[in-house]
């Protein structure tokens, strides 16, 4: 069982008001609910409203948290602030002269809610100005990250950075890269979309002068968050050990494996000619070098010219981290 609750807060009070968050959390929330395939996935919550006061935002937390799902997911958008010591996430009550510690959750309190689930995963994702300081504690002058078993961070900005959203194209910065990667952009092969892969997404896409994402974590493993169409068939993934002994080996081939190699076809063949079996085992291995777990050797330009020439194909990196993961069962 997984569950998430998402809630983008756009509502604040005068000049304080944003365009973005409600409209973030409403995609996100579609996203996270069902897998690529119409499979049901997250059971989610919110957001029914653009606005959120303090009471509901803390209650909903809380309740988020309660229980023993696989997963429970907390996603915010809206307004975070700083005081230099305390950070929090800001209610709808910010900017109706309430201090912000008055209408805020404590970023503190909310990684505590986190860390004292019982739900095997527990993931927070921010997107706000000074989400990075989430999960910091201050221990003799130094920061250190303070997560217990099973809780991950994502997080918008840096500590002392403002996250930014972007009218125009109707969603902040950051979760523009986070709906992306979580529609298929951070699959593996096998169409999984861990809390990593979206990291190593939004990393990439953000430069070095744009606000920059943080990732913390402490897990034995990485969940997937949703699941895609995969690039490759299991099928013919599963292939990959049939056709490497070893992940240093070639694969031999020759012109029995091309399809076109056909004496009853129009241009020039050379023996072996094309053999049914033969044909099916190049068709796969075209299909593993579409997504880079195989290469032509001897500097062959294509797989083609591996079989005519008889030089045959070999596993990339890539590859060889895909047969290892085949030879031992977990794919």
């Amino acid at each position: 069982m997984k569950k998430a609750l998402v809630i983008g807060i756009d509502d604040y009070c005068g000049d304080a008001a944003l365009h973005c968050c409600h409209k973030d959390a409403q995609e996100l929330g579609k996203l996270l609910a069902k897998n690529e395939d119409g499979s049901p996935n997250f059971g989610v919550q919110g957001p029914e409203h653009s606005s959120c006061n303090l009471s509901e935002l803390v209650g909903s937390v809380k309740k988020c948290f309660v229980g023993e799902s696989d997963i429970a997911l907390f996603y915010f958008s809206g307004h975070g602030y700083t005081d230099g010591k305390d950070t929090y996430i800001l209610s709808s009550d910010y900017g109706s002269g309430q201090l912000p510690a008055q209408c805020g959750l404590k970023l503190e309190d909310l990684i505590k809610y986190a860390n004292d689930s019982k739900a095997k995963n527990r993931i927070v994702i921010l997107d706000c100005c000074h989400a990075g300081s989430a999960g910091e504690v201050g221990l003799f002058g130094q920061s250190i990250t303070a997560l217990k078993p099973g809780t991950t961070i994502l997080s918008a900005c840096r500590e002392y950075e403002s996250a930014v959203e972007v009218p125009a194209l109707g969603h902040g910065v950051f979760t523009e890269l986070l709906l992306d990667a979580l529609k298929g952009s951070a699959a593996d092969l096998c169409g999984n979309i861990t809390p990593g892969s979206v990291y190593a997404y939004i990393d990439k896409a953000l430069g070095p002068w744009q606000q920059r994402p943080v990732f913390k974590t402490n897990v034995d493993r990485f969940i997937s968050l949703r699941q895609t169409k995969a690039p490759i068939e299991g099928q013919v993934l599963r292939q990959i050990t049939e056709f490497f002994k070893d992940p240093h080996a070639k694969c031999h081939l020759d012109p029995s494996y091309e399809f076109t190699n056909d004496p009853n076809l129009k241009h020039e063949v050379c023996e072996p000619y094309a053999t049914e079996e033969h044909v099916k085992v190049l068709k796969a291995l075209q299909k593993m070098e579409r997504v880079g777990l195989v290469r032509p050797s001897c500097g062959e330009a294509h797989m083609y010219f591996a079989a005519m020439h008889s030089t045959g194909c070999e596993l990339s990196a890539l590859g060889r981290q895909y047969w290892r993961l085949v030879e031992k069962g977990h794919i």
